[in-house]
């Protein structure tokens, strides 16, 4: 009798299921005796929610596992900024046409445009850092996935050679992940939780471009899951000092009471790429 592999499944694919079901011809419409796991009516019902909180935790976790990523450096920041470049040749479109309203926006977005291209700088310095680094000893870039400074964080890593990651949100206004994550990598959430929870859950250091609601939502959620100790101390850097600086008043927040003054040396500021790597590795002595 021949020998079997102990390792062979005893469960059919379930792929395999589904796809010998559409060469039947058979459609899947709501049906009961269809196979659970093979109901999406059934698996977007509110009762299965939980299932579905399970489902996102792990099939980007078992994904990044198969590529060898244990640790990153998340990149959050601004989806509305634009390369150097592509800021340019708005706003000489903007003047050209000469709406006061137009040509002011413009001016603006050309003048944020060196933190695009100095999140794309700082991709690069990761990617070439670890580029010749045993696995367990990389870092690599994670972003939410994005356009703005996600995608530049995500397109220095890819001009590096080396690969990032994006946690990208299902939202109606939202477009597809950007062209420079790595493909295999490039994960969708439904759930704001989940995929925050993602974020940390291989974060070695957190840098923060300016940014609207979604990058300060994401920012204090970090340094609260630090400073109450519920996630280990991770270096958390702003970059722009001035533009945070003006956003944020944290001497208020001690003068008042609310945090602590030790609570202050949570984050550090910078203000050029190689200032923001230079925090992390001197955290980790690199």
């Amino acid at each position: 009798m021949a020998s079997r592999n102990i390792h062979d499944q005893r469960l059919a694919d379930a792929w395999a299921t589904l796809q010998a079901h559409s060469d039947a011809g058979l459609p899947l419409t709501p049906e009961a005796s269809r196979l659970a796991f093979a109901d999406p009516e059934f698996l977007l019902r509110r009762e299965t929610r939980g299932i579905r909180f399970q489902l996102e935790l792990l099939k980007p976790d078992l994904g990044q596992i198969e590529h060898g990523i244990e640790n990153t450096i998340v990149v959050f920041g601004s989806a509305r900024f634009r390369s150097q470049e592509e800021a340019d040749a708005l706003l000489a479109a903007a003047e050209a046409g000469g709406d006061e309203t137009t040509i002011r926006r413009a001016r603006t977005l050309a003048r944020n445009a060196r933190y695009y291209e100095q999140a794309r700088a700082f991709g690069q310095l990761v990617a070439r850092y670890s580029s010749d680094k045993e696995p367990s000893d990389k870092l690599f870039i994670c972003t939410g996935g994005g356009p703005g400074i996600m995608q530049a964080a995500n397109r220095g890593a890819f001009e590096a050679d080396g690969i990032s990651v994006g946690l990208s949100i299902a939202l109606p206004m939202e477009e597809a992940a950007n062209p420079y994550v790595t493909p295999a990598l490039s994960f969708k959430f439904h759930y704001f939780a989940l995929r925050k929870m993602h974020f940390m859950m291989r974060a070695k250091a957190l840098v923060a471009f300016p940014g609207g609601f979604g990058t300060l939502d994401e920012l204090f959620e970090v340094i609260t899951l630090v400073q109450t100790r519920k996630s280990r101390q991770v270096p958390i850097v702003l970059f722009g000092s001035d533009y945070w600086k003006r956003l944020i008043n944290f001497d208020t927040l001690v003068e008042e009471g609310v945090i602590s003054p030790n609570d202050l040396s949570l984050f550090q500021y910078a203000d050029d790429p190689e200032a923001a790597w230079d925090v992390i590795r001197g955290f980790y002595n690199l």
